[in-house]
């Protein structure tokens, strides 16, 4: 699963509900929950509250990211520095980050000065691949030059798809197998018919 901006804070919600936190949503869908784990960015919270204009104030446009050496988000990237288009006010709450990690959810990305959460995921061991990111890649991805994070998802779920399929196991033919002189197209009542032998020469 590859989770993109809400994709990521829903990922977020349910690691936390996991672990006992079991009200925990964001403020976002519901502003009196008990556990907000996904919560307003603490520069958005004034506007959030009615305080000043909506318009124009949110995260937008690129942003740098710092990621964890041995992610699977770095493997995807090639790369620990990357820098991402973003449109977004809620963020994951930095209360819950320890919480939250007892799922086995790895916070693998985040911005420069680790304020930010923009990378998660779970590790192989527990889910074939899920990975959130708080970015929309979708921005940045061409048909002749899909993103790398598109192009990480598909690889393993063709991965997975791959170990469902292999080793192949063979039934044993309870038919005869066909000695190549029959035609399927050539039908008598909806019967193959045999073809004629050769006439013998000589």
């Amino acid at each position: 699963m590859l989770g993109l901006c809400l994709g990521l804070q829903c990922i977020v919600i349910e690691a936390a509900r996991s672990v006992g936190l079991s009200q925990a949503n964001s403020a976002e869908f519901e502003p009196d929950t008990p556990d907000p784990v996904i919560s307003t960015m603490a520069d958005q919270q004034r506007i959030v509250a009615g305080e000043a204009d909506l318009g124009g104030t949110m995260r937008l446009g690129a942003y740098p990211a710092v990621l964890e050496p041995d992610s699977i988000v770095a493997q995807a990237y090639q790369s620990t520095k990357v820098s991402e288009r973003h449109r977004h006010r809620y963020e994951v709450n930095n209360a819950y980050r320890d919480p939250i990690a007892r799922s086995g959810l790895r916070f693998s990305g985040t911005s420069p000065d680790g304020r930010l959460v923009e990378f998660v995921e779970y590790p192989r061991d527990q889910h074939p691949f899920l990975v959130g990111t708080q970015a929309h890649p979708e921005l940045k991805s061409r048909p002749t030059r899909p993103h790398p994070l598109f192009v990480a998802f598909v690889r393993a779920a063709i991965d997975y798809k791959g170990g469902e399929l292999l080793p192949v196991d063979i039934p044993e033919m309870s038919e005869p197998v066909s000695n190549g002189n029959e035609r399927r197209n050539e039908h008598r009542d909806g019967v193959a018919q045999p073809l004629p032998e050769p006439a013998t020469r000589g």
